[in-house]
């Protein structure tokens, strides 16, 4: 399996979201990587993971895969952190091994009462023959980018920027898809609530916030009494792109809280 693994500092796997791409939270792994080691990855599925996926077991292989990317770059435990969709499999990795999970951070995530609504309904009907309507159509997240950016010009300018890395790493509408039907046949809540490690839930604002809404990734709140809050001012979804500086650093404070990460005298990177 290729992984992605820069940066010092307490250990952190960062789960993308699910258009399964690495590279579109690119400058959220380069303003981690300056508090923390950063080990991300493709989901399992797309072809440039070069991991495994079993149809037969479906979601499961992506939890599994993390504890994959933990065994390659040698590590026994990190902070989890899962973006959207990728919230779910950090929540479930965290349930399932417990041990390996040192915290839990969620960005914008999932809930596990998620369902398709009827706009993402729509698209799965035909993914790869709607998928060009898809795209055209997420041209209302430019409010968010706008919100995000001092400018007019500027704003353009992330809105390009974004828009070249979608295209150099251009999502599967099939696979998109699947994942999402996969999520029709998770019921682990009661697994969920056996989490007891520090959990960060990350959100933007309700108003800016167009693809999750803020109080679905509110959920983790009340499945978990103890995890803590943050919201992202002038952010929806995209933050951790959009404002990577911004998001990174309460993110690492969290994590080095959290897990009292220290390097051990042999100068290896490990977590207390």
């Amino acid at each position: 399996m290729t992984i992605v693994d820069v940066g010092t500092g307490p250990p952190l796997v960062l789960i993308p979201g699910i258009q399964g791409r690495w590279e579109w939270m690119k400058p959220a792994v380069d303003a981690l990587s300056r508090y923390s080691r950063v080990i991300t990855f493709s989901l399992a599925d797309e072809p440039t993971c070069g991991g495994t996926f079993d149809a037969g077991r479906g979601f499961d292989c992506y939890v599994d895969q993390v504890g994959e990317a933990m065994d390659q770059a040698g590590l026994s435990s990190a902070a989890i952190c899962g973006v959207s969709y990728g919230g779910l499999i950090a929540a479930a990795f965290a349930a399932r091994h417990p041990d390996r999970a040192s915290a839990v951070v969620l960005v914008g995530a999932v809930p596990p009462s998620w369902k398709p609504d009827s706009r993402i309904r729509f698209y799965l009907r035909a993914p790869r023959l709607l998928s060009p309507l898809f795209c055209v159509a997420s041209v209302r997240l430019y409010k968010e980018i706008a919100a995000a950016t001092p400018g007019v010009l500027q704003g353009v300018a992330v809105a390009v920027r974004l828009g070249a890395s979608a295209v150099t790493h251009m999502f599967s509408p099939t696979l998109m898809a699947r994942r999402v039907r996969l999520t029709e046949q998770l019921e682990w809540l009661d697994e969920l609530k056996k989490v007891h490690v520090p959990v960060l839930v990350v959100t933007g604002e309700p108003h800016l916030e167009r693809v999750v809404p803020v109080h679905l990734t509110r959920e983790y709140l009340e499945i978990w009494p103890h995890a803590q809050s943050v919201t992202l001012p002038n952010t929806g979804h995209l933050g951790l792109i959009t404002t990577p500086a911004a998001f990174a650093e309460p993110v690492a404070r969290f994590i080095a809280a959290a897990t009292q990460w220290r390097p051990d005298s042999s100068g290896l990177r490990t977590s207390a």
